[in-house]
């Protein structure tokens, strides 16, 4: 990325000098790392800032583009806020009518669901790969079978999926898809939405207006270190993705049956095996997660997603599974990745037992509960 930050410092939009063509060079070498990651063409990336602005754009665009066809949307309760809130902001503009369909204890979504949720007016549905709290990683292809049957568009947020699984657009019949740089190791503030441009085509109405840039959907001129960053990661992640994924979740089950045999009351959640490798998500009954996360000096972890700290509310997520509101503020959210070492993971159980021992002993309801 460095250089062009500097000394290759042309607009990619500039196709009048030596400078501009550099920069589309670059970045059009980026599209095609990217395509290459989720089998797509390259003409098919269009560059955004980030998973969030990808999703708003998917949503915003289909609705603005289709709206002869119909208004109907289709989701589940534990999307990410970039797609629940754009949903209810089109709900309340009255450009959209959505079903948000529930999902069971562990966080999945059954097809036959949505199958039971398409209407005459359907014109999206929109599931994501990897829930980014608990995990769960959710049938896309079938979904995606679903939406073509009934010649639907269909797009997925991944995200959280990205740097490790294997994604293939065409067989799992996705029409659009999220990607967000720093998910899979790239620059934060950059990302990229797939739209599919045939068999069949994916037609968008732009939510920035100002030179049609992007193949007039998305104008702006184009962050090229980001988009260098992330073509660069995309290549890189296609290259170890699989060694990544079986480090991250022996990493991650040294970390989960050490607390489980070490703490007692500790709730799972998310789908026991259908979970992305690096994601754990525990409840720690008895102890306010706030507390607990306080105590954790040097240790990064959150209690949910990064996009909604701000909250006081219990997870969205977690209360979709059913978590009463006391157990959905007493879980944390760890994140086990490319550099995390084992040394790292016995120093965090050790940490975590200790902390948890020391909050608990001062819960009146752990002590009642341990005097009875």
């Amino acid at each position: 990325m460095v250089p062009y930050f500097g000394e290759r410092f042309g607009n990619a939009a500039s196709k009048t000098h030596a400078w501009g063509w550099e920069a589309d060079e670059a970045v059009e070498t980026a599209r095609r790392q990217v395509g290459d990651l989720i089998g797509a063409r390259p003409a098919d990336i269009v560059w955004t800032s980030g998973a969030t602005e990808s999703d708003n754009l998917a949503l915003q665009g289909v609705l603005g583009f289709y709206a002869d066809r119909g208004r109907h949307v289709i989701t589940a309760t534990t999307e990410h806020k970039a797609v629940l809130d754009c949903c209810k902001a089109l709900e309340r503009a009255g450009l959209a009518e959505v079903t948000y369909l529930p999902v069971d204890a562990t966080g999945s979504l059954d097809p036959q669901q949505v199958a039971d949720a398409i209407r005459d007016d359907t014109v999206l549905i929109s599931v994501m790969h990897v829930n980014n709290e608990i995990g769960t990683v959710h049938p896309i292809a079938e979904i995606g079978a679903l939406a073509r049957q009934r010649e639907i568009l269909f797009h997925t947020d991944a995200a959280q999926s990205a740097g490790v699984l294997p994604i293939d657009v065409e067989a799992m019949n996705v029409d659009l898809l999220s990607i967000s740089g720093h998910k899979i190791y790239g620059p934060k503030g950059v990302g990229a939405l797939y739209v599919r441009s045939r068999r069949p085509r994916a037609r968008l109405r732009p939510i920035l207006h100002g030179g049609g840039h992007e193949r007039g959907m998305r104008s702006g001129t184009l962050n090229v270190p980001g988009i260098v960053g992330l073509g660069a990661a995309c290549e890189l992640v296609a290259a170890q993705r699989e060694g990544d994924a079986e480090h991250a979740a022996a990493l991650r089950d040294r970390l989960q049956n050490a607390l489980f045999e070490r703490i007692e009351e500790l709730r799972l959640n998310g789908h026991p095996s259908l979970r992305h490798p690096g994601n754990l998500n525990l409840s720690f009954a008895f102890v306010e997660a706030e507390s607990l996360l306080m105590a954790l000096e040097g240790v990064a972890l959150s209690s949910g997603s990064a996009c909604t700290t701000a909250s006081l509310e219990p997870s969205h997520v977690l209360k979709a599974l059913g978590l009463a509101d006391g157990l959905a503020q007493s879980s944390i959210r760890f994140g086990i990745g490319r550099g995390t070492t084992e040394e790292e993971i016995d120093y965090v159980v050790d940490r975590i037992t200790s902390e948890v021992a020391r909050l608990r002993a001062m819960s009146p309801e752990f002590r009642m509960r341990a005097s009875v």
